[in-house]
């Protein structure tokens, strides 16, 4: 299966998340960037609310596309086995890194407002894909010291390995697509243009007009 783009694969998300969960208002939260246009448009087919779960890979030493862990914007920090040969003082500077640009996120996404509560709510977290699962771990961990009702994780694709580990760490876990081999996310979409934070911005303020309009 090759998905045209992420918003085809939110559309097949949003089909098999609404049986359970459309009329409900869940609180539909997309990992920032790349899965908030999904998140957007699973949000609007379930007339749930939109908002983003801030968190960020931590990068190997010399390699930052391999991803040794992830920190959420609390600070909180998952660190996956590839972190066990990693020094201490590597490991706290890059949490700096990664939480600053976590901060800055924050302060561009959602100026002027908290993130909006999962407490008691049904949470449905989005993600484009998993490769290591370490960002969707930290996401949903973020998530689950705040108490929701239910948690969902929502993919469109998945590594075997990254698909068994959510599927512990969620009540519930939505994937398209467990392939036997896989190298990257990318490789699953026709076309997986960079989504940018303007991008990000644009749809969160374009949802929260739509609701202010309708409510």
């Amino acid at each position: 299966m090759l998905f045209e783009n992420r918003e085809d694969a939110a559309r097949l998300l949003a089909q098999r998340l609404r049986l359970y969960y459309k009329g409900k208002n869940p609180l539909v939260l997309g990992i920032p960037r790349g899965a908030v246009p999904m998140a957007k448009i699973i949000a609007v087919e379930l007339g749930g609310e939109l908002d983003v779960v801030l968190v960020h890979k931590l990068g190997y030493p010399g390699q930052p596309e391999l991803a040794i862990g992830a920190v959420d914007e609390t600070g909180n920090v998952f660190l996956s086995d590839y972190a066990l040969e990693i020094e201490t003082q590597y490991l706290e500077l890059e949490k700096q890194r990664q939480l600053e640009v976590l901060r800055q996120r924050r302060a561009r996404y959602t100026p002027g407002r908290l993130p909006l509560d999962p407490h008691g709510r049904i949470v449905i977290v989005v993600d484009d894909g998993i490769a290591t699962g370490s960002t969707m771990t930290a996401a949903l961990r973020a998530i689950r010291r705040q108490e929701p009702k239910k948690l969902v994780g929502a993919v469109a694709v998945a590594s075997a390995m990254a698909a068994r580990a959510m599927s512990h760490e969620a009540d519930a876990m939505v994937c398209l697509k467990v392939p036997a081999e896989f190298y990257a996310v990318g490789q699953f979409f026709k076309n997986f243009s960079q989504v940018t934070d303007d991008d990000v911005i644009a749809i969160l303020r374009q949802h929260e007009a739509q609701i202010a309009a309708v409510g």
